[in-house]
């Protein structure tokens, strides 16, 4: 498995990177550890969890997922064998249970949040501190735009960062990054470490799939040009690209184990119209819709890791049996006309 430089830092991260929301609630403490036993075999060393995992986020499991993967560090004594990243989680209503619904971007939270996830993983630092989500209004998860009149109080990015800033100096952490950031997030985090003597970041964590090209429209650059490394989510759209949602509505995945109201953006009428097309063009092609949306995300020259999640080792292994797979131009072509007909639908 090809690695590669996040960011600027010196962390060589393998290219496509193990996902965990699913450790705790899909997957047993078990299956957990033998997808990561599994992953480092095929030369994946790059493992990404978050601290309100597993999804969907409940107060009686949250953490749990951290924890399974401490246990596997533990067990394995294979802590310096991983590049481990983990996120803490931004500002939010409905998450009362983490630090009483008060959860932000400030001394207190981050601190607080760095040693419960520090204790859960079982080890004494982290390679890549993630924040979840901004402090600040922005749109995610589905919102499509962005509007001034839901400003709320916010932390200042350079409080986060002189924070941040203070556990790399004790070790705790070694390089930072964000996710569900904008263009203009990602040019104020660059702006004020430059300016200010602080940390900067290495990379962001945003949505990236074949219904979701959104990054394509300046993020791409901005990234580029200030060197942050893209780290493409959900691949698959919860499993809705890889067709089985419309061959069998009743598949057993995300968008029929969770309630349809948590993740609405990939069950709208032009996604599913989409994904038809797409499972079409792979089908002429001689691949199964998973491949070519797999394939897809592995080629993107901007992305730096895709973060693949399974829940068993069969299907772990193929998905990461798709990076073996080189679209043609025709294929690409085709894809982008697919693309301009059905413009992110899954935003």
């Amino acid at each position: 498995m090809e690695k590669i430089n996040l960011g600027h830092s010196d962390l060589q991260v393998s290219k496509i990177c193990l996902g965990t929301m699913t450790f705790g609630e899909q997957n047993t403490e078990a299956e957990g550890h033998s997808q990561l036993d599994y992953a480092l075999e095929r030369g994946i060393n790059f493992i990404d969890t978050a601290e309100l995992y597993p999804v969907m986020p409940r107060a009686e499991t949250q953490g749990a997922t951290e924890s399974i993967i401490g246990t596997w560090i533990k067990k394995t004594g294979r802590r310096k064998d991983i590049i481990l990243a983990t996120k803490i989680a931004g500002p939010s209503k409905a998450m009362t249970w983490i630090r009483n619904g008060q959860s932000n971007f400030d001394a207190a939270n981050i601190r607080a949040a760095v040693e419960s996830s520090l204790k859960r993983l079982q080890t004494d630092y982290i390679d890549l501190y993630q924040l979840h989500w901004p402090s600040r209004n922005v749109p995610v998860f589905g919102q499509l735009f962005f509007n001034p009149a839901h400003d709320r109080e916010c932390v200042a990015i350079e409080e986060t960062l002189a924070v941040l800033q203070a556990l790399i100096k004790e070790g705790k952490i070694r390089h930072i990054g964000v996710s569900n950031e904008s263009a203009w997030g990602v040019s104020q985090f660059v702006h004020l470490s430059q300016t200010m003597g602080l940390p900067r970041i290495v990379s962001i964590q945003n949505g990236y799939h074949l219904a979701n090209r959104s990054f394509e429209s300046g993020l791409d650059e901005t990234c580029h040009r200030e060197n942050v490394g893209m780290l493409a989510y959900s691949p698959l759209a919860f499993g809705q690209l890889t067709g089985k949602y419309i061959d069998n509505p009743q598949s057993a995945g995300r968008l029929t184990h969770f309630p349809p109201n948590w993740s609405p953006r990939y069950l709208r009428p032009r996604v599913v119209d989409a994904t038809r097309r797409y499972m079409h063009l792979a089908k002429d092609h001689g691949m199964t819709a998973t491949q070519l949306a797999l394939a897809w995300c592995y080629t993107r020259w901007f992305i730096a890791s895709t973060i693949i999640g399974a829940t068993s080792i069969e299907q772990l292994a193929y998905d990461i049996d798709a990076y073996s797979i080189k679209l043609s131009d025709d294929v690409v072509k085709a894809v982008n006309e697919i693309h301009a007909e059905f413009m992110n639908p899954g935003q």
